[in-house]
């Protein structure tokens, strides 16, 4: 396990510099758009626009991958990301954010294609959770220093944007430079659901009804922190508090869903998100406190569920497949994370900032009900033990 991380330290270096960049963005453009007197509609639909780019890069990516390599693709996708960035910067038009927000989301997409196809060819399925909890703890941790930017500056002006290129631009260096084996082209591109949901039905709901929790929160996150009467500030702490939160969690859940049926910690997940998201509708900043906890909380669900779904995917997975495999997930996560702004806007245009934890409520309970389900359905699958050198 150790000598796998050893592996891909490059990886997660590169992974944590990108997330850095992409939390100052996921903070400064809602609230840029906000200043600038669109609805939550607009915003919404903004996010939405973003997700169809994020799902068209399962078509598109594998086989960029297969016919130049993961690295060259890599430093593509954050060429766009950086872009897109610079020119929301320069233009401040609904439909032209629209735009430069579905390249946004083709690029980053691309780029968890590769890290997690990377990544689940140098693990094994005893420590697959593990590896991703690392993985996605990698990327809390990033988030939250790119969130702790953005009180630095004005989100009406154009240095975020650029702080925000900057950072995304230098996530290139450390997988550039690496000189450990990258992956080996992929001997299947595109993706086949049907397969996905017959090997792993539960991994093949959850992700779509996970992109749904998560695409609601990451675009209505900074709105609802606002809307909540809080601060700059406040809404950089409620944001870190969600990351801090998955950060507690990824590790215990990822670790135990090695040993014990996945889809029950997937349960168990669910019904802290439950929790949670019942606790923020019934406050608001008045219990700035209260609000902070209960976005910890919510955060042990929120992303840690992501991370496995994609180990219970990939437990079953063949040699050569992680990339197929990873195109399946990303097309669902990414119908998910389509919705997920759509109703996420709604809610809040609808009943205020308690309707962003009401959407988060419902999505969490049928996730739950559909896991507990697929146990009394099918036994879980057995471990695959790799023997020591």
């Amino acid at each position: 396990m150790i000598e796998s991380l050893r592996t891909v330290s490059s990886l997660i270096i590169s992974f944590f510099v990108l997330m850095a960049g992409f939390g100052l963005a996921s903070y400064t453009i809602p609230l840029r758009a906000l200043g600038e007197g669109w609805t939550a509609t607009d915003i919404a639909q903004i996010g939405a626009v973003y997700s169809v780019g994020y799902t068209l890069a399962s078509f598109i990516t594998p086989r960029f991958i297969r016919a130049t390599g993961h690295i060259r693709v890599f430093a593509a996708n954050i060429a766009m990301m950086v872009v897109s960035i610079l020119l929301c910067s320069l233009v401040q038009q609904v439909w032209a954010w629209m735009l430069f927000r579905g390249l946004y989301g083709f690029a980053i997409a691309g780029t968890y294609m590769i890290m997690e196809s990377w990544l689940n060819e140098k693990s094994a399925n005893e420590y697959r959770g593990f590896m991703f909890s690392v993985y996605m703890v990698t990327a809390m941790l990033g988030s939250i220093a790119g969130t702790y930017v953005a009180p630095l500056g004005d989100v009406m002006t154009p240095t975020l944007f650029i702080i925000s290129a900057v950072i995304l631009v230098s996530a290139v260096f450390p997988i550039a430079l690496t000189g450990s084996s990258t992956p080996a082209a992929p001997t299947a591109v595109g993706f086949d659901l049907g397969s996905l949901l017959r090997r792993s039905p539960v991994a093949f709901i959850g992700t779509l009804l996970s992109g749904v929790i998560a695409g609601a929160w990451l675009n209505f996150s900074a709105v609802y922190a606002r809307m909540s009467g809080l601060t700059e500030t406040g809404g950089a702490n409620l944001i870190a508090a969600v990351t801090v939160g998955s950060i507690i969690a990824q590790f215990p859940l990822g670790r135990v869903s090695d040993f014990v049926d996945r889809r029950l910690v997937m349960v168990v997940g669910c019904g802290i998100g439950i929790v949670a998201a019942v606790w923020l509708m019934l406050i608001d900043g008045s219990h700035e406190y209260q609000l902070y906890a209960a976005a910890c909380m919510a955060g042990m669900a929120i992303f840690p569920i992501y991370s496995l779904n994609v180990a219970h995917a990939n437990d079953m997975a063949e040699p050569g497949e992680y990339v197929k495999i990873s195109s399946g997930i990303t097309v669902l996560y990414g119908l998910g994370i389509i919705v997920g702004p759509l109703l996420g806007g709604q809610a809040i245009a609808f009943a205020g900032p308690s309707g962003l934890p009401a959407v988060i409520a419902v999505f969490f309970t049928i996730y739950a009900l559909y896991a507990g389900y697929r146990i009394i359905r099918r036994p879980a699958a057995p471990r695959v033990v790799v023997p020591k050198a």
